[in-house]
């Protein structure tokens, strides 16, 4: 990518800080969490985001938010608990990325879901203030590879969304 295209991308972003601080300032987290995803698609070129609230109790996660909602609909679970990436992403808080299929295929138990829809990268993202993990921000891009500068974009993503999760706490 030219450094010139990547400017214009990243001021196309910086554009749209309007309708994240409207969001912010709203009462809807789900709305929130669609201006964060308008956000980061010119940044990452992704076609489709979750986001995810953690259940710490059942070491599960409850989607709270979908790009895509017919292929992930909103309320959906996943159990996380034993599994490397529920420890990696939602118990140690670390970013998990993953290219190509196989990392796809290794990293998740709907890779078939995921490849039909064509994406072949992803970037998790734990939600996390103080030392509480509130969930992820899950962003899967058709393109194999994953930059650095693309997981950075993730991860502002993702500090964007806490006034989303802080909102779902006190309602």
């Amino acid at each position: 990518m030219t450094q010139t295209l990547e400017l214009e991308q990243s001021a196309a972003a910086l554009l749209a800080v309007d309708e994240l601080a409207a969001a912010c300032a709203g009462q809807d987290p789900a709305a929130l969490f669609g201006a964060v995803d308008r956000y980061l698609r010119p940044l990452l070129g992704h076609t489709l985001c979750t986001v995810n609230r953690f259940d710490a109790e059942r070491i599960a996660v409850v989607r709270l938010y979908s790009s895509d909602p017919k292929s992930y609909p909103p309320g959906g679970s996943k159990d996380k608990a034993g599994m490397p990436w529920g420890r990696h992403v939602l118990l140690e808080r670390k970013v998990y990325v993953g290219e190509g299929e196989a990392a796809i295929r290794e990293s998740f138990d709907d890779h078939v879901a995921i490849a039909s829809l064509g994406l072949k990268s992803v970037i998790n993202v734990p939600v996390v203030t103080g030392d509480v993990c509130l969930g992820t921000l899950n962003l899967l891009m058709p393109a194999e590879t994953v930059t650095p500068a693309m997981v950075a974009s993730a991860r502002l993503g993702a500090l964007l969304a806490v006034p989303g999760f802080l909102g779902l706490k006190q309602g």
